[in-house]
């Protein structure tokens, strides 16, 4: 019988990350979700990929307070070991994430802190806990967003921190490739969910300004970003190493 695979997504109750978690499921991988607050949500993805004929757990998790990492890889790894015999995983993808809509004149250090805490210090520190769990030739996906390739007024401090996940993740590849371990980034553009107030799905004229710069005509929908992500834990993707991927329907080309 073949070991199952299993993936560990952060915040995967609800936008981006659900979607990741339930395409994932969907090519017959286990998986792990995280969440911060919202409890129920995460059962409900839990329920629908268990529905599905996959395993899957929830875990909570901060991923911005480092002090908490520790003990979260203990209950996940009491978990692994009960459940597949082994503590290790297969994919780790950091998603987990809040924004910030603030021009640089007025963001605050406070602000600065939150943004590094959750997009940069969190994920670096928490990939470094997982290299005790992760099995060999097998992948991190660090989720990224569109503004570091174009930029737009109020996103200067979460823009900042996704540039330098990008940065980050070509170390990972760099110095995790003699355990064949690959490390890629996927990089949203603006995307119809509860992100950031909800105003690439609620506000209209924002919507209409957003399909006027896409290529394609259109705001993305969550699900648009989770096969790309589910696609990276697949075989197929063995030979993407080290790479941004853009998932924006081709905005501001």
């Amino acid at each position: 019988m073949t070991k199952s695979k299993i993936a560990l997504v952060t915040g995967g109750s609800r936008g981006l990350g659900r979607e990741m978690a339930l395409n994932i499921s969907k090519k017959d991988i286990d998986v792990i979700i995280t969440y911060n607050s919202d409890q129920q949500s995460a059962n409900t993805v839990v329920a629908e990929i268990e529905k599905s004929g996959r395993k899957a757990k929830a875990f909570q998790l901060d991923t911005s307070n480092t002090k908490g990492f520790e003990d979260f890889f203990k209950r996940t790894s009491a978990y692994l070991t009960a459940e597949y015999g082994s503590p290790n995983f297969d994919f780790l993808i950091n998603n987990a994430g809040t924004g910030l809509h603030q021009p640089f004149s007025e963001t605050n250090e406070d602000q600065f802190d939150e943004m590094l805490n959750i997009h940069f210090k969190g994920v670096y520190f928490l990939t470094q806990k997982a290299l005790l769990y992760i099995n060999n030739d097998s992948s991190i996906i660090n989720i990224s967003s569109g503004l570091t390739r174009f930029s737009f007024p109020g996103s200067s401090a979460y823009a900042s921190m996704k540039g330098a996940i990008e940065v980050f993740t070509r170390y990972l590849a760099k110095e995790l490739g003699s355990r064949k371990i690959k490390a890629n980034v996927v990089a949203p553009g603006a995307i119809a969910t509860d992100f950031g107030g909800g105003t690439n799905r609620d506000d209209q004229e924002k919507r209409q300004i957003i399909a006027n710069i896409t290529a394609l005509g259109k705001v993305g929908e969550a699900e648009d970003i989770g096969g790309i992500v589910a696609f990276l834990c697949t075989d197929e993707a063995r030979w993407i190493n080290g790479q941004r991927i853009e998932v924006s329907g081709g905005m501001l080309l």
